[in-house]
C-alpha cells in the first residue's frame, strides 16, 4: 500500500484497488483517556470547536511529524479502515515524504508506520512520487521539473533517470497562504477568523494572478470583530485576498527561480521544451500556473489530478517495484 502523509490530507493507495481513502490529516483525542475519538473528516469538523477535554490536532506540521503519538494513532486508524476493520497481514508500505527532511524526521515516519503494523517501509521523496503520479517520463534521461505545493511544504525538483538532480524544499505552502489571509483580515478588517474559514476564502475567491473573473468576485466572511468583541460579517473582494497572499507566493516563485538557476544547461533545455508540472493541492489555486509562467517565461502545466499525484506515484512504484527500485530514499529492514 502507498501512503501520501500530507500536512493537510492523507491519501492511501492499495495495489489492485487504487485510491481507497482520502481524508484530512486531523485527529481528535480525548485528553483523559488518550484515545482517538475521531480521525480524518470527522476530526476536521472539530478543529477549533472542541470542548475542554477533547483536543483536535494535526499531527503533521510542515510535512513532517510534529506529534509522534497522534501520527501513529492516525496511521493505525487509516490502515485499519482501508482493510475494512480487520488488522492487516503486515503490508509493505511506501510513504511519500518531503525531500528536505532530516534523518531524524525520516526515522520518525518509518517508526510510526512500523508501529502501526507495517512489515517493510520504504520512503520516497514527494517530488519524485508526484512526477510519477503526474505521468512524467521519470525513467528517461530527460529533464523534468515538478513543483509540488502541499499544505506544509513546497517542493521544487528537477528529475532525470529515476533520480533527483536538484531539489529545493521551502516550508511555505497552503498553510502559509491561509495564515496570510488570517493576518490580513485581522489587520485590515479587524476580524479574527479561524483556519477553516481562511481555507474557504482561499478556495472560493483567492487567485494568484489577476484575471477578469476575480475582479468582481466577493464573499461574505463571518468572524469575531476585534473592536467590539462580537461576531460580525464582512464582505471581501478577490483582489484584496490576492494582495494578502503575495508574500508567500513570492517565496514559492523565488524557490522555482533558484532551482532553475542551478539546473545544468542540458536539463534546462529539456525543461523549456516540456514545461513545468504543477502538482499538490496548492496547484488548484487559480492563476498560480499563469503567475509562475509569467515570472519564469516557461510554460506551466497543472497535473490532471493534482491532489492525488503523490499517492498515485507511490502506487505506481509499488506495482513496478523492480523497475523503479532506485527511486526510494530510505527503507526499513524490519525482521
Amino acid at each position: 500500500m502507498g501512503i501520501d502523509l500530507g500536512t493537510a490530507n492523507t491519501l492511501v493507495y492499495v495495489s489492485g484497488k487504487g485510491i481507497v481513502l482520502q481524508e484530512p490529516s486531523v485527529v481528535a483525542i480525548d485528553k483523559d483517556t488518550g484515545e482517538a475519538l475521531a480521525v480524518g473528516e470527522e476530526a476536521k469538523k472539530m478543529l477549533g470547536r472542541c470542548p475542554g477535554n477533547v483536543v483536535a490536532l494535526r499531527p503533521l506540521r510542515d510535512g513532517v511529524i510534529a506529534d509522534f503519538d497522534s501520527a501513529e494513532l492516525m496511521l493505525k486508524h487509516f490502515i485499519k479502515r482501508v482493510n475494512e476493520g480487520q488488522a492487516l497481514v503486515q503490508p509493505r508500505i511506501v510513504i511519500g515524504i518531503p525531500s528536505g527532511v532530516t534523518g531524524v524526521e525520516r526515522r520518525a515516519v518509518m517508526d510510526a508506520a512500523l508501529q502501526a503494523g507495517a512489515r517493510d517501509v520504504r520512503l520516497i521523496d514527494e517530488p519524485v512520487a508526484a512526477a510519477i503520479g503526474a505521468g512524467l517520463p521519470v525513467a528517461e534521461p530527460t529533464g523534468n521539473m515538478i513543483i509540488d505545493i502541499g499544505g506544509g511544504t513546497t517542493e521544487v525538483a528537477v528529475l532525470s533517470l529515476q533520480g533527483t538532480v536538484l531539489s529545493e524544499s521551502v516550508r511555505v505552502a497552503g498553510d502559509e497562504l491561509n495564515d496570510s489571509i488570517i493576518q490580513y483580515m485581522k489587520k485590515v478588517h479587524n476580524l479574527v477568523i479561524g483556519e477553516r474559514t481562511a481555507e474557504e476564502i482561499k478556495i472560493q475567491i483567492a487567485s494568484a494572478y489577476p484575471t477578469i473573473a476575480d475582479e468582481d468576485s466577493i464573499m461574505e466572511v463571518r468572524g469575531l470583530h476585534l473592536l467590539s468583541g462580537l461576531p460580525r460579517t464582512v464582505t471581501i473582494k478577490g483582489p484584496e485576498i490576492r494582495e494578502s497572499m503575495s508574500e508567500p507566493l513570492a517565496v514559492i516563485v523565488e524557490a522555482v527561480k533558484r532551482t532553475l538557476e542551478r539546473t545544468p544547461p542540458e536539463l534546462a533545455a529539456d525543461i523549456i521544451d516540456r514545461g513545468i508540472m504543477l502538482a499538490g493541492g496548492g496547484a488548484l489555486l487559480r492563476g498560480l500556473d499563469t503567475l509562475i509562467s509569467h515570472e519564469t517565461g516557461i510554460v506551466v502545466h497543472v497535473a490532471a489530478d493534482p491532489l492525488s499525484c503523490v499517492v498515485l506515484g507511490t502506487g505506481r512504484v509499488l506495482e513496478n517495484i523492480k523497475q523503479l527500485d532506485r527511486v526510494f530514499s530510505g527503507r526499513s529492514r524490519s525482521l
